[in-house]
């Protein structure tokens, strides 16, 4: 099976770190965090990935073109030309990238991606956030309903700590929990190939009136992750998914336990 990642948002939220590239090449632990959601997906065996291109996609292209060599110790024969890769063992992964146009809104993007990948089930996540959804659940509990699209609700991390009283004293403060807080669109779908029919064109936002016509029609259902997930729309974000990776406590790690 196929993942699609849409990719090609502007980033507006994070200009700090968009002026040059795209927000899924924002780096985490000295790595694109878009290298982050692809290897979670490894981590399940899924690893073909349909990246959907837009604002600065060159950035992207160059990345993977280049990856081999960026990763690995290198010989290099400036006289020939000749470039010998060492420790040659990379990751297992196939990746279309495609150009889905600079104004494209998210609706259209999942559309270009289900015209590439064809006539069967896939997979889409956003670009620009982690999470520890178990995908092989993800996957069998949208087998196990026979729907059209499957999203993966989440809890939104909670920003602010609670207070709690006695009479006019404070009591005490309470833990960020994201338990307090309702549930949201955490990305990480899976589609079969009939949810195009809800789409229209490229200015359509997939969020809005596919999923509202989605869940009209009792096509759409959610499947509820309450462990950790983290977008990543602002400094704030970045600096705390970089702290999580740099004090060993990110989460979405799973591939190295």
């Amino acid at each position: 099976m196929k993942v699609g990642i849409l990719a090609g948002g502007l980033g507006t939220r994070l200009s700090e770190e968009t002026v040059s590239k795209p927000k899924p090449m924002v780096e985490i632990g000295g790595r694109p965090i878009l290298w982050h959601i692809m290897k979670n997906f490894s981590l399940y065996g899924f690893n073909e990935f349909v990246v959907a291109l837009g604002y600065k996609g060159e950035v992207i292209k160059d990345y993977f073109i280049n990856y081999r060599n960026l990763v690995h110790s290198l010989t290099i024969d400036l006289s020939r030309g000749n470039v010998e890769v060492h420790d040659g063992e990379c990751e297992e992964w196939t990746l279309h990238l495609l150009d889905t146009g600079l104004k494209t809104q998210t609706g259209g993007r999942i559309k270009r991606v289900a015209k590439f990948i064809g006539k069967e089930t896939f997979m889409i996540t956003y670009g620009d956030g982690v999470a520890n959804v178990d995908i092989n659940h993800l996957l069998a509990f949208h087998r196990s309903h026979g729907r059209l699209a499957t999203i993966t609700a989440v809890r939104p991390p909670a920003r602010f700590g609670s207070i709690s009283f006695n009479g006019d004293l404070v009591a005490g403060f309470g833990e960020k929990l994201q338990i307090a807080e309702g549930w949201i669109n955490g990305g990480f779908f899976v589609l079969d190939p009939g949810v195009t029919d809800y789409i229209d064109k490229d200015d359509t936002i997939f969020e809005q009136k596919p999923m509202e016509c989605l869940a009209k029609d009792g096509q759409l259902v959610a499947y509820r992750h309450s462990g950790f997930w983290q977008c990543m729309d602002t400094l704030r974000d970045v600096h705390l998914l970089e702290s999580l990776w740099q004090t060993g406590q990110a989460p979405w790690k799973g591939w190295e336990k």
